[in-house]
């Protein structure tokens, strides 16, 4: 019955979130705002992890697939396959529901227990939509951009190990990344990416609305949110692919 209760006070703060704003230009402002602190200082981060695990994925691919039978082109493709299909969304969204997350849950949640949210609804404000819409849609916007970054760099990572390391041509690893490429691919990841997006920002938003106590809530309350996020992120993945590949 507490699952069902607390699926219903999500819903139910959802409501509120995609109410009708008070005043369009401030949270156009708040949008903006957002889109640097949640998508642009997340770029450092996405980029890191990308670079190396494209390098790491185009490594693996030659050194478990050293066969005479199976052409090198097909490392150069297998490499763009899995960034694009998988990690590019669903595993950086993995690392962003970490960072942005926490830091969603963290913010509302020190609102919430210092009473600037109280403050925000005696003085006639929609809080939950002030806090959490703008955040939603900076991030659906955001997101998937740091997955097309996230493309690029790892493929920029899969190229630069052939050059460091030799273990396969450049040239043929290009002509991997250009075989029998599929536009729909990326859309697929894009698509994840924006429901990714809203998974992290309602769920953190949620867990650091309801935080109650102390500064040590704040904290559990930061924890349950990625972990929730994550379990979440997973799910719709394997729902996304099943419903995109019919």
């Amino acid at each position: 019955m507490r699952l069902f209760a607390f699926i219903g006070r999500y819903f139910m703060l959802m409501g509120k979130v995609f109410s009708r704003p008070e005043r369009s230009s401030v949270y156009y402002r708040r949008v903006l705002t957002e889109m640097v602190s949640l998508g642009l200082n997340s770029i450092g981060i996405v980029s890191l992890v990308s670079v190396f695990m494209g390098a790491v994925l185009m490594l693996q691919m030659c050194i478990n697939f050293e066969s005479p039978f199976i052409p090198r082109v097909l490392m150069g493709y297998a490499t763009r396959e899995v960034m694009i299909l998988e990690f590019s969304s669903t595993v950086v969204a993995l690392i962003l529901a970490g960072r942005v997350g926490s830091s969603i849950a963290s913010e509302i949640g020190t609102m919430r227990i210092t009473e600037q949210i109280d403050a925000l609804e005696i003085m006639g404000v929609n809080s939950a939509g002030y806090l959490i819409l703008p955040k939603v849609i900076a991030t659906m916007i955001s997101f998937p951009l740091l997955a097309v970054l996230s493309i690029f760099v790892g493929l920029v990572g899969g190229y630069i190990i052939t050059i460091a390391t030799g273990i396969i041509l450049p040239d043929t690893y290009i002509e991997g990344l250009k075989m029998d490429f599929k536009l729909f691919s990326v859309i697929y990841a894009l698509i994840k990416m924006v429901v990714y997006a809203l998974i992290i920002t309602s769920v953190s938003g949620f867990f650091g609305y309801y935080a109650k106590g102390n500064s040590l809530e704040v904290g559990r309350a930061s924890t349950r949110a990625v972990v929730v996020s994550s379990a979440l992120i997973l799910m719709m993945d394997l729902v996304i692919t099943q419903i995109s590949y019919l």
